[in-house]
């Protein structure tokens, strides 16, 4: 592993333990250089998966955790939720994703786990990522979506 402080590449795992929600293994490292410690995560990743783009003619790119992170991240700011809360939510997306069989996934289908996902956690961060996913234009489009929130949460 590369340090990030000197960028030499060898360094020493001093302790390793799971992370809070247990979907990854944290790792404290010593750099061999410069003495430096920084800790990793380390993942299990089931398969290669690619994002196909909509739109865009169909192009493909690596599926990225980080995206979905910012993202949920952008529409639960300042919401007073949990980051172990927020992490159990990607990781659960990402499994989701993973055991759907295939290696390449329409970014309509993680947009849409992503919308489930935050709907069960957060009205609000629910209609912020909606907004940006489902592209509203004027503010009628918002007041029709959050209407339909509240309909399904008076149910």
């Amino acid at each position: 592993m590369r340090c990030p402080f000197c960028a030499h590449d060898n360094s020493q795992v001093k302790d390793s333990r799971p992370s809070e929600d247990a979907t990854s293994i944290r790792r404290r490292r010593q750099c061999e250089s410069c003495g430096a410690r920084f800790t990793t995560f380390e993942r299990v990743q089931l398969r290669e998966l690619s994002v196909i783009k909509g739109g865009e003619a169909g192009r493909r790119e690596p599926f990225d955790r980080a995206k979905i992170e910012q993202s949920v991240a952008l529409a639960c700011r300042k919401r007073g939720i949990a980051q172990e809360r927020l992490d159990q939510l990607v990781s659960g997306i990402q499994r989701q994703i993973e055991t759907l069989g295939d290696s390449e996934v329409p970014s309509k289908i993680i947009g849409e786990l992503v919308m489930a996902g935050l709907r069960g956690l957060d009205s609000v961060a629910y209609i912020r990522f909606a907004s940006v996913y489902r592209d509203f234009g004027e503010a009628r489009d918002f007041e029709e979506f959050a209407s339909s929130v509240r309909d399904v949460a008076q149910e």
